[in-house]
């Protein structure tokens, strides 16, 4: 007998095992049916996954059938042009003529594969259109007699003719094909090295080159450190315009019709004209002094510091010509580089002593030219991707690269080494020297401009935020004093920094913040290229519009406009020395301008 005493069991103890061999039977059967959702769902996902690549292939379909008939279409419209009896107008390609030059445009940047070759070719552009022209004489300006690519349909035949404002239509870019990033149209970008997780990757853009501000100084050789003048930028705040009563000003340009302005609002030429805007103070007047006539896109322009040279970049060579004259003088073009495909060189910049000329390229290639004996000083290898910028420092030895690697490197021509090597999250597109030496910008695809000290590599200025631009910013140039800093956006907008005061070189603090103290808005599409004049009292825009546009730092509004492209305005440069600008386009020509002040 236990010494523990034992209940017996309840009498509804049947009843409850009952219950529970139920509720263990219902769990068992939800158990099944989830599963069953489960697979379901998992197979629905599948489904899904398989519509959307079927849409996707379809649409890819739909884009290259679309692309097949565009080309036919231009083939065809050509056809009919040379049965009238029509002619292409001057700086377009006719048809290709057997070991004619390629005019085929740089390909694509960033937003989709075919993005800039809307930009180049000006698809879709709202450039306004320049007045009709009688159709000239075909030229063939002389070039290697080798068999070229056929130039793709988008820079065949004759431009549109030009509408009224109020008729033009939206711009609607050709993409290329499938989605692309940011929501636009356009295959996947073609990237000659991975740009890491997340990361956008870069493509082969226009080459916006930094222009040149600084005005011209003695030389004197390696290591010398030169004195650089203090050119003040005007103040800009405290300076007001009044306009008339009742009217605001207008920087929209692009929008008025040339054709109802009044004579004295405007200045109108054979292939060219400029609007001068009427609501504030006419101080500038621009004529055009040389057209050059090259064999495909002109990438980049670049004066020489004495101002007696212009060098441009363009398909396989660079070229220099005499800007008194007009007259090529230099052609510069690597023979030992199969020249079967595309070479476009990017940017170009003279040393300070005129001696060499500097080119970034598609092939990843830096090439300092020694311009009088026609050879290679140096070749610098090392970016993993095309170079879209150069810039050389004022002590003529650095040079300042940047690339789609997202990468701005600097080198030493006198030691062949590479200095230093700055990286970030995403494409450079542009970089500037400062004209101390002491300072390297950049502009990148992540809508940031950045400042390092060149010594130390330290981060100093990272422009961005609230006031900052809001896409890709693709040109930067430095004041002539060197403190402020404007910056070219394919938001269509240009932006002028004030850089924050110099810190300690050895300071390890985050960079600060310059303040963005203008926005000038007037361009209709992207901007590619921005300058300052080297008197620092005005600011130059290219732009994808075909405008080249001179804006008053002191208030933000524009002087003038000034159509003289039938085609993206790809690079504007100023004369070191004053007095003239040089102009490159996707139309297959670079222009030589003068400017002046005149009296209101």
């Amino acid at each position: 007998m236990s010494m523990y005493p034992h209940r017996g069991m309840p009498p509804n103890a049947p009843r409850l095992t009952e219950l529970l061999d139920q509720i263990r039977a219902e769990f068992d059967n939800q158990v099944r049916l989830n599963e069953g959702y489960e697979q379901q769902i998992q197979q629905q996902v599948q489904e899904a996954q398989l519509v959307r690549e079927k849409v996707y292939q379809l649409e890819q379909q739909h884009m290259s059938i679309k692309q097949k008939y565009d080309e036919e279409i231009v083939l065809l419209r050509r056809q009919i042009d040379a049965a009238r009896g029509g002619a292409p107008q001057q700086g377009m390609p006719g048809p290709p003529q057997h070991g004619g030059p390629s005019t085929g445009p740089p390909p694509a940047i960033g937003l989709g594969n075919n993005l800039f070759s809307g930009i180049m070719t000006g698809q879709g552009g709202q450039g306004g259109g320049l007045p009709p022209q009688p159709p000239p004489q075909e030229q063939q300006p002389p070039g290697p007699p080798h068999q070229m690519p056929q130039p793709p349909p988008g820079l065949q035949g004759p431009p549109p003719p030009p509408q009224p404002p109020s008729q033009v239509p939206p711009f609607q870019p050709n993409y290329g094909q499938g989605p692309g990033p940011n929501s636009f149209p356009g295959g996947p970008p073609q990237t000659t090295a991975s740009p890491g997780p997340n990361k956008r990757g870069i493509g082969r853009p226009p080459g916006p080159a930094t222009p040149q501000i600084n005005t011209p100084m003695p030389y004197g050789g390696p290591g010398a450190s030169p004195q650089v003048p203090n050119h003040p930028t005007p103040d800009h705040r405290g300076v007001t315009v009044h306009p008339p009563p009742g009217t605001l000003v207008n920087n929209a340009l692009g929008d008025l019709d040339v054709e109802r302005l009044p004579a004295h609002v405007k200045k109108t030429r054979d292939d060219w004209f400029v609007i001068f805007n009427q609501q504030v103070p006419r101080l500038l007047d621009v004529d055009l002094v040389h057209t050059l006539v090259h064999e495909s896109v002109v990438c980049c322009v670049r004066f020489s510091h004495d101002g007696k040279y212009v060098a441009t970049g363009c398909n396989r060579s660079a070229q220099i010509y005499d800007v008194n004259t007009g007259e090529k003088v230099c052609v510069l073009q690597d023979e030992n580089v199969d020249i079967s495909g595309d070479l476009y060189i990017r940017s170009v910049c003279f040393s300070p002593d005129g001696k060499y000329l500097a080119t970034g390229a598609e092939d990843k290639l830096i090439r300092v030219w020694d311009i009088a004996n026609r050879t290679i000083r140096n070749t610098f290898a090392g970016h993993e991707q095309d170079i879209y910028s150069l810039d050389f420092a004022r002590d003529g030895r650095t040079i300042a690269s940047g690339s789609g690697d997202r990468t701005v490197r600097l080198w030493d021509i006198e030691q062949g080494t590479n200095l230093l090597t700055l990286t970030i999250e995403d494409g450079v597109t542009t970089v500037a020297i400062s004209p101390d030496t002491k300072y390297v910008a950049a502009g990148s695809l992540d809508k940031s401009v950045r400042v390092w000290d060149i010594n130390q590599g330290f981060l100093l200025e990272r422009l961005e935020g609230p006031d900052g631009h809001k896409d890709s910013v693709y040109s930067v140039a430095f004041s002539p004093n060197g403190r402020d800093l404007v910056s070219g956006s394919l938001d269509k907008t240009i932006k002028m920094w004030e850089l924050a005061s110099p810190r300690g070189l050895n300071s390890q603090a985050g960079p600060k913040g310059g303040r963005c103290v203008k926005t000038f808005e007037g361009h209709r599409d992207f901007v590619l290229s921005v300058a300052l004049t080297p008197d620092a009292n005005w600011v130059m825009s290219g732009s994808k519009d075909r405008g080249v546009q001179f804006w008053d730092p002191r208030t933000g509004y524009t002087q003038l406009m000034l159509q003289g492209h039938k085609n993206s305005v790809i690079s504007v440069a100023p004369s070191p020395t004053g007095g003239f600008f040089a102009t490159g386009s996707g139309d297959m020509r670079a222009r030589i301008w003068s400017y002046r002040s005149v009296m209101s």
